[in-house]
């Protein structure tokens, strides 16, 4: 998964200038995102504070390495179990 090159605090600063008032436009402009990516983030993290968002993407990245970690010894267990029964 590719690293978003905003940190969750500069997510929660563009989404709060929107909900102050400036338009998805001016906002895509100034900040070089494309609309889709701000109303992709406005429906993902919409009322949160930097703090709970910085929090979600800390799980965010610990699910994925746990995800890896078990592909890997789901992996390692069926070669075992293969191993074993050729054995038999």
């Amino acid at each position: 998964m590719r690293k978003s090159k905003f940190s969750p605090t500069q997510i929660a600063k563009i989404l709060k200038e929107f909900e102050n008032g400036k338009s998805v436009d001016q906002i895509s402009r100034e900040h070089k995102i494309s609309s889709a990516s701000f109303y992709k983030w406005r429906s993902k993290y919409a009322g949160m504070n930097s703090k709970e968002l910085k929090r979600l993407k800390e799980l965010e990245e610990e699910n994925t390495r746990l995800k890896q970690m078990y592909a890997s010894l789901a992996l390692d267990h069926q070669m075992a179990k293969e191993v074993i029964a050729k054995k038999l």
